[in-house]
C-alpha cells in the first residue's frame, strides 16, 4: 500500500476529487474515515457503497475505518470498538462482494488509557463477530495507545490475534508519531512482525505531531525495504492545531505543502515506489 488518509465523514463533498487527484499523483490506496453518526454525519450503506465505487473508478483500494472510536475512554463522545463492529454489521450489504477492493479497518485508535489491557480479548471478539456476520474483507486492527502501541500490547499479542481470525486475513495497523521518533525504534518495532511473519502496515504517520518529531525518512525507507504498506496522514482539512499535516492547501492538488512534496515526491515516496493494485491488472 502507498497512499494517504482523509476524513470522508467530515468532508464528503471533497472525496470524488481527492480520489482522482491522489490517483493521478501515483497513490494506489486511500484510507477513508467514516462515521457511525455519533461524531459526524452517518456514513450509511449507500454512502459506503458510493465510496467503494469511487475507489474502483479510480483504480484504488479503499481502507475504510470508523473514526468515532478515536480516544475511547478519553474523549467523551468516542464509542467503543464493539460499537464500531455493530456499525460494520449494519452496513455489511455495502461490503459483501467488494472484498477485492475494500479493506475494513475496524476502529481508529480505540484504546488510549489503561483500557489497553482489554485490547487482545476485545479485538479477537471483534474479528469473530465480523466473520460470523459474513464480512470477509481483509481486516485491519489498530494498536492501542492512540494507535502507537506504547505498551507493546499489540506486538506481544499479535500472533494470538492473527490466529483468532478463521480466515487468517487480519493486518496489524500501527500509527507512528512521536513514540517512534528515532530510526532504531521504527526498525525494531516493524522487525518484530517481519520475523514473526505477521502482516503489519503503517496506516498513519507524519513528520511531526504534538508528541514530538518523527523520523519520516526512516518510516518510508523501512517500508520500502521490507515491502510494508504506508498511508500518510493526511490529504487536507486538518484542524488548526495540526493543519501543518495537510499535504495540500485547501484540497488543491496543485498546491502541495512541504509535507505533501515529501510524501509524494521525496525519497521512497509515493510516485517513486507505488504500483497499482494487481486487482486492477488484466
Amino acid at each position: 500500500m502507498r497512499g494517504v488518509g482523509q476524513n470522508h465523514a467530515v468532508y464528503p463533498e471533497k472525496t470524488p476529487r481527492m480520489f482522482s487527484d491522489v490517483k493521478a499523483m501515483g497513490a494506489n490506496t486511500v484510507r477513508v474515515e467514516l462515521s457511525t453518526g455519533v461524531v459526524a454525519r452517518r456514513s450509511d450503506a449507500a454512502d459506503v457503497a458510493h465510496v467503494i465505487a469511487l475507489c474502483r473508478q479510480n483504480r484504488l483500494v479503499c481502507v475504510l475505518v470508523v473514526n468515532d472510536t478515536t480516544g475511547w475512554g478519553y474523549r467523551p463522545e468516542a464509542i467503543s470498538q464493539a460499537r464500531a463492529v455493530d456499525y460494520w454489521i449494519s452496513i455489511r450489504k455495502a461490503l459483501i462482494g467488494q472484498e477485492k477492493y475494500a479493506v475494513v479497518d475496524v476502529a481508529n485508535e480505540p484504546y488510549v488509557l489503561d483500557n489497553f489491557r482489554s485490547w487482545p480479548g476485545d479485538t479477537m471478539d471483534s474479528i469473530h463477530r465480523l466473520r460470523r456476520a459474513g464480512i470477509h474483507q481483509t481486516l485491519m486492527v489498530d494498536a492501542p495507545d492512540w494507535g502507537q502501541d506504547l505498551s507493546f500490547t499489540m506486538r506481544d499479542h499479535a500472533a494470538d490475534v492473527f490466529a483468532a481470525d478463521p480466515e487468517r486475513n487480519t493486518v496489524f495497523s500501527i500509527h507512528i508519531y512521536g513514540a517512534f521518533g528515532r530510526a532504531t525504534n521504527v526498525h525494531d518495532y516493524l522487525g518484530r512482525y517481519l520475523r514473526a511473519k505477521l502482516p503489519i502496515a503503517v496506516t498513519e504517520f507524519a513528520y511531526t505531531h504534538h508528541d514530538g518529531d518523527i523520523d519520516e525518512d526512516a518510516i518510508m525507507a523501512e517500508a520500502q525495504a521490507h515491502r510494508i504498506g504506508y498511508l500518510a496522514w493526511s490529504w487536507s482539512g486538518n484542524s488548526g492545531d495540526v493543519s501543518n499535516l495537510d499535504m495540500v492547501n485547501q484540497f488543491n492538488a496543485k498546491s502541495l505543502t512541504w509535507w505533501g512534496r515529501r510524501v509524494f515526491d521525496g525519497p521512497n515516496g509515493i510516485r517513486q515506489t507505488s504500483r497499482e493494485a494487481t486487482v486492477y491488472t488484466p
